[in-house]
């Protein structure tokens, strides 16, 4: 499309390679150090005398300090600017894992999971947010499915990284599953002091771009939250009392209740299935799932933004999700469990990426701030209650089938309410785009 002396599709493939590179590693490493407790579970769990279900709870804490810090938190990104917010988020969830390394009972690692997520709440919903100040609506599925290739990335290598560290990393009397927080904190920590440095909060600001494209992408966005104020007219705290943002919330919270089952149990469940497999083949095994993962955000993705159709590419997906999950319960063969946990990740992966098109193309402004950290937060208490839930049943019943079932109902629920919004969400959108 062109558009007076700008093309828009060189505009958006400039906007690609200059403002999501290092937003993606910053997600490589924000995945790394939300999920490394479940390959250092491997060797944690026995040190500190950690159960199924006091494990569950103690990694799901971590989502219960995002549910309280998260719509504060953007609110502040949107005020004083997405730069040096996520510098201070980046940096003081880098210290919060460094000191996860020295914890010496469960309380203290209680309490570090916690601070994890009360520093790093607002991250993912304030990149959200960050881009729907950059890209037109039109293309805010195929960017968010750029960040989400580098979330699943992070656990392709994040496996084989930290099951490495783990077998043969045991400095100054240190077990190996320390060093994993060690050293990716300190990482994390270096990374958020340069993101200060190289982040731009506007297009206004932004040097690489020409006075005609900042102006063409300014009148775009404006235009675009003019629309969205049409569909959804709330104010910034109507936001939070509004039905569909709670629909968009209940949707969301479904599909983390089954993506927080391979967060943090994948690494146990293939241990459990071949005794004879070490902590360093459990890591590369694991990573499997989500290179399909990467293949189906990529395809399903890309097509969803040039249909213009978001429900059923995101339902459907789910559904492959919903029958993976119910196929791990009736096989123990290493193999056929892969292949289903590759469906599992990549429907539940494809679903994040086409879901978040939806909320993002009826809010705008501070209704979008707090309607997208409404969404996140409260949707990421399924990151506390699954685990929770499925670390319970299997300490009471002494099998993993129980807690898959009560998962692959809640993600089953979100499929069906995720095809039931309305079309008129999406032909705002269309609207918009024409």
């Amino acid at each position: 499309m062109q558009t007076g002396a700008v093309s828009e599709q060189e505009l958006i493939k400039k906007l690609c390679w200059k403002i999501t590179p290092w937003l993606i590693f910053l997600l490589i490493l924000t995945i790394l150090d939300r999920v490394n407790i479940g390959y250092a579970a491997l060797g944690m769990n026995k040190e500190l005398g950690i159960s199924m279900t006091m494990f569950g709870t103690i990694a799901g804490l971590y989502y219960v300090a995002y549910f309280v810090f998260e719509i504060p938190s953007n609110l502040i990104l949107h005020r004083v600017g997405a730069r040096r917010w996520i510098a201070r988020i980046v940096v003081t969830w880098g210290i919060v894992t460094i000191l996860t390394g020295f914890v010496r009972n469960t309380t203290e690692l209680a309490i570090c999971r916690f601070l994890l997520g009360a520093m790093e709440a607002g991250f993912y919903p304030g990149v959200i947010l960050y881009f729907t100040y950059w890209f037109p609506a039109k293309h805010q599925a195929k960017v968010v499915s750029l960040l989400m290739i580098g979330s699943a990335t992070a656990l392709v290598v994040g496996g084989p990284i930290a099951t490495y560290i783990l077998s043969h990393i045991n400095h100054m009397g240190m077990s190996g599953w320390r060093w994993i927080f060690i050293l990716e904190g300190v990482i994390t920590t270096l990374a958020g002091v340069i993101t200060w440095f190289v982040m731009v909060d506007y297009p206004k600001s932004a040097d690489f771009l020409s006075s005609d494209e900042k102006r063409w992408l300014e009148e775009r966005i404006e235009r675009e939250q003019k629309t969205k104020a049409g569909v959804l007219s709330v104010s910034k705290w109507g936001t939070l009392k509004n039905v569909w943002v709670w629909y968009f919330t209940l949707c969301y919270f479904g599909c983390i209740m089954g993506l927080t089952l391979l967060y943090f149990w994948m690494p146990q469940i293939l241990k459990r299935l071949s005794s004879v497999l070490t902590d360093t083949e459990v890591g590369w095994i694991s990573s499997i799932p989500y290179v399909c993962a990467i293949a189906a955000m990529l395809l399903i993705a890309f097509h969803s933004d040039k249909t213009k159709e978001r429900r059923w590419h995101a339902g459907l997906s789910l559904a492959a999700t919903v029958f993976a999950l119910i196929g791990l319960t009736f096989t123990s063969d290493l193999l056929l469990s892969v292949v289903f946990l590759c469906f599992a990740a990549a429907g539940a992966y494809t679903y994040m990426v086409v879901f978040w098109a939806l909320p993002t193309a009826v809010l705008g402004g501070t209704s979008a701030a707090v309607g997208i950290a409404l969404i996140n937060s409260i949707g990421n208490l399924g990151g506390f209650f699954g685990p929770s839930i499925y670390g319970f049943l299997a300490d009471t019943t002494k099998s993993t089938v129980a807690g898959t079932y009560v998962m692959a109902a809640f993600v089953l629920l979100t499929c069906v309410l995720t095809v039931c919004i309305p079309r008129k969400f999406e032909q705002a959108a269309e609207e918009r785009e024409k």
